[in-house]
């Protein structure tokens, strides 16, 4: 496919931004729809009330009700549940409850959620409540073993939900039908932050603990991290979430988990952003639970001494190493079916991907189907076996497509074809039967593209547009670094520009550094392109390109120059 660069609208920032603001950060946050100075201000002030979400009082109700009971927490096998589990522990136990501890489901053995065979193992701990953190929402079977087995369910969730909820005893979840919280992109952590804020506020009423607020406050590292990692989108309260965690780790004040991964990520604490957290730490993260177990990363969150952080993270990171072999690996054997769909010879247009191998990886394929996402820009469905008869699945999508509302159309279709489903609108995780592979990718692709007909073309990259010569400097590269955090729905500032490319190497397997020059400018500039080399070292660009490109402050040895982080190298316009 060939891609085509479209800018977005530009205007003149308007005067309630602040005359002291970079005029490039000025002219990004104008095409970004902010406004004023206030639409700015990322103070705790600024979180949605507390109260607002619905739940909220029934679930604090039912907390303090087994306040001395056990509870037991039940996460998801990714970083924004180990983040939420983590959260939840450390906030409880903080709060004086009088036992708590988690389970995380084993991926290979229980699949996502609360199921029956979670609750069969939970019932061995003899819980009187449990809480589902970045789960539950779909966990009909589960909420009814655990209701039977005589244990409360408290569901905290941001999943979509089906067409009826479980009967657990209480659900916060801000995307329930009918709910009128003001943020619907909360991840699974932002959830269980206001059920324990909303938990601290009524404790601190009835003086039942001390330190005030600030003693979930002091836990947003957790936050800022599960936020970031579950790639939701970055609407206002999700900002002020993220930009004060962000604060704490600088000032050096996170757990001990998150400084380790962030050493061991070769990230200074006291100058990350989010796009550190995104790919430092988020992966070492979701290693575990990719690989072998999130009991690991959790632990790794929990930890309070330095010691055992640091050997904690070690071991994520070494799994992370292995991940990363057999992603490797995937992509190869999807890289031939991906060629075969992207050559317009062979006359296949796809517009829903669907691939498969019987030695793919479960917990990997969720790369492997962004990975082709980014290179075809369509909607992927990876596929692992579960076991002989049985396919489990993650799914990707692109702008303009629900990928959940997708699967849930299909479903209501072809009732018989899809055994589970959930997620939202970019990813969502799915099984089937092994003899409905065919016939599930026919109908994905005719469904995406009913759904696609009227988007805008899918080669399109979108850019800030043109950085004059002057302004792809090192002070306008801290000016948008400053002025983050970027992300989901509030996308990083990148932009296009002819250049020559003076020389390219490779770099590592799949990585390109360059040297380019704005033509006829005498300015050249340091670049890289991050996993881009598709094909043989021979064809490394050369020459006169459109580069679609980022600015970074790459610190070495104490010196601080500005680098180009190349996302697309395209032909010059002609």
């Amino acid at each position: 496919m060939s891609l085509r660069i479209v800018r977005r609208t530009l205007p003149e920032p308007c005067g309630g931004l602040g005359p002291a603001l970079h005029p490039v950060l000025g002219r990004i946050y104008a095409a970004r729809g902010v406004r004023s100075a206030a639409e700015l201000d990322t103070s705790l002030e600024r979180l949605l009330p507390v109260g607002s979400l619905e739940g909220i009082a029934a679930a604090v109700e039912l907390l303090l009700a087994h306040r001395r009971g056990s509870v037991l927490i039940i996460g998801d096998f990714d970083a924004d549940g180990a983040t939420s589990t983590a959260l939840m522990v450390r906030a409880l136990r903080t709060f004086g409850f009088a036992a708590v501890d988690f389970l995380v489901p084993n991926r290979f053995r229980f699949g996502y959620g609360l199921t029956p065979e979670i609750v069969a193992l939970a019932t061995q701990r003899a819980p009187s409540l449990i809480v589902t953190v970045d789960n539950g929402v779909s966990s009909h079977q589960g909420v009814a073993a655990a209701r039977a087995a005589g244990i409360a369910v408290l569901i905290t969730d941001h999943h979509l939900p089906g067409r009826d909820l479980p009967a657990a005893d209480v659900i916060v979840n801000p995307n329930l039908p009918g709910s009128r919280f003001g943020s619907r992109a909360l991840a699974g952590v932002g959830v269980a932050f206001y059920v324990l804020a909303a938990l601290k506020r009524r404790l601190d009423e009835e003086r039942l603990t001390a330190g005030g607020t600030g003693a979930v406050a002091a836990l947003l590292d957790l936050v800022a991290l599960g936020t970031v990692a579950d790639v939701v989108p970055l609407d206002p309260n999700n900002r002020v979430l993220v930009a004060q965690g962000l604060r704490r780790i600088r000032a050096g004040r996170c757990v001990p988990g998150i400084r380790a991964l962030l050493e061991l990520a070769g990230r200074v604490p006291g100058e990350i952003n989010a796009a550190d957290l995104a790919f430092g730490v988020a992966p070492r993260l979701n290693a575990a639970g990719r690989i072998d177990d999130m009991t690991i990363g959790i632990q790794c969150l929990l930890a309070d001494d330095e010691a055992s952080a640091r050997q904690l993270a070690a071991r994520l990171d070494a799994l992370n190493t292995e991940r990363r072999e057999i992603e490797a690996r995937m992509q190869e054997e999807a890289r031939a079916a991906v060629q075969v769909l992207r050559d317009p010879a062979a006359g296949v247009e796809r517009h829903g991907v669907v691939l498969f191998e019987a030695g793919w990886h479960q917990g990997v394929v969720g790369l492997v189907a962004s990975r082709v996402k980014d290179q075809l820009r369509r909607p992927v469905v990876a596929f692992a076996l579960a076991d002989q008869e049985t396919l489990r699945g993650s799914a990707r999508s692109v702008p303009g497509v629900h990928i959940r509302d997708v699967l849930d159309s299909l479903a209501a279709q072809h009732p018989a074809l899809i055994s589970r489903f959930g997620g939202h609108a970019m990813a969502a995780g799915l099984t089937l039967q092994r003899e409905h592979l065919d016939a599930f990718a026919r109908v994905f692709d005719l469904e995406v593209r009913r759904v696609m007909a009227d988007l805008a073309a899918a080669d399109a990259v979108e850019t800030d547009g043109e950085l004059s010569t002057e302004e792809i400097a090192l002070d306008t590269a801290e000016a948008l670094r400053a002025g983050g955090p970027w992300g989901q729905a509030f996308p990083e500032p990148s932009f296009d520009g002819l250049f020559s490319i003076r020389s390219a190497r490779l770099i590592g397997a799949r990585h390109v550094k360059m040297w380019v020059e704005v033509p006829r400018s005498g300015r050249s500039f340091d670049a890289v392109a991050f996993n881009h080399i598709e094909q043989a070292a021979a064809d490394l660009p050369q020459g006169l390109a459109q580069l679609v490109y980022r600015l970074e402050v790459n610190d070495y040895l104490g010196e601080r120059r500005l680098q180009l982080l190349v996302d697309h190298v395209l032909p010059a316009a002609r």
